[in-house]
């Protein structure tokens, strides 16, 4: 059996679930029967179909109901018992690199190179090499001010990771960003490991290099392959979420890979995207009510 589950937080209502119930018996797919997971803000509709038909679920429903975020899974195994998330511009709502290019005085020209990267119009490694090489000199106080001032959590983040760390998944933000920040906001949001870059200083100054392997998107998917094989779980146990063409593998690499106000390189290849919610509709997706939500 094939859950759909439908998410629009305080605005839906039974025409849109009707609405999605006849775009399926009008392709003569089978709703068997819907409830509520929290009345007015998630819904499940249980499709009987085959697995097989996951594709063409999500083609006919993706998209189609007005403000409204469809994630469609098989009904087994929806639970999630790991959790790897991207950092910039999906667990927090900005790109680092660029807040932290405004204190040398550069984020208009570094965003351009960054919004390239996510799109998939620039390899990633070059791109940030390039970009760390314009910080070149920068005092590393800017780093804690810029962390301070401008780095905040996207809304749900902190309920989406809690709350299933309370049910006992783990949790793994990788991303291609910096230690500097990717640490203390996973302390902040409950991840259990974190895999990022690091930026090199000499005498308290930026020297405009990465030090060490850079965390491409390779490395983020080999980052889910060796958490997941650590705990000894099938592919179908993974939750990914991301928003950059970078995150494609490993949103791939997932049993349920979403875009989180995806760019188009990556809605491609996801198994669901986020475009109306905050991250709390990964919660409603694992049939998880808002009763037993870790609220922050």
């Amino acid at each position: 059996m094939i859950i759909a589950t439908l998410v629009a937080a305080g605005r839906l209502d039974r025409e849109i679930i009707h609405q999605a119930a006849s775009l399926l018996e009008d392709a003569r797919i089978k709703a068997h029967e819907w409830a509520w997971l929290d009345e007015g803000d998630a819904a499940d509709i249980e499709v009987q179909a085959d697995e097989r038909e996951l594709p063409r679920v999500r083609q006919l429903l993706t998209g189609a109901l007005p403000a409204t975020d469809v994630i469609v899974q098989p009904a087994v195994g929806r639970e999630k018992r790991l959790l790897v998330a991207d950092m910039d511009s999906t667990m927090i709502g900005q790109e680092c690199i660029d807040e932290l290019a405004d204190y040398a005085g550069k984020k208009e020209e570094i965003a351009a190179v960054t919004e390239r990267a996510m799109q998939g119009d620039l390899d990633f490694a070059t791109a940030l090499r390039e970009r760390v090489l314009s910080l070149d000199g920068l005092n590393i106080s800017a780093i804690d001010r810029c962390r301070e001032d401008r780095v905040r959590a996207n809304p749900g983040a902190r309920t989406l990771v809690r709350t299933m760390r309370s049910r006992g998944a783990e949790a793994l933000l990788v991303t291609g960003g910096f230690h500097d920040f990717a640490d203390p906001m996973a302390a902040e949001l409950g991840f259990t490991e974190v895999r990022a870059n690091y930026l090199e200083t000499i005498h308290g100054h930026l020297t405009g290099r990465v030090a060490g392997d850079i965390v491409d998107a390779s490395a983020k998917r080999q980052a889910l392959i060796d958490m997941r094989e650590k705990l000894g779980l099938p592919a179908s146990a993974v939750l990914a979420v991301g928003d950059g063409a970078n995150d494609a593998p490993m949103i791939e690499e997932a049993g349920l890979g979403v875009a989180y106000r995806g760019k188009p390189k990556l809605v491609a290849v996801a198994d669901a995207r986020i475009e109306h919610n905050d991250l709390t509709a990964l919660l409603w997706a694992q049939g998880i009510r808002r009763q037993e939500w870790m609220e922050s």
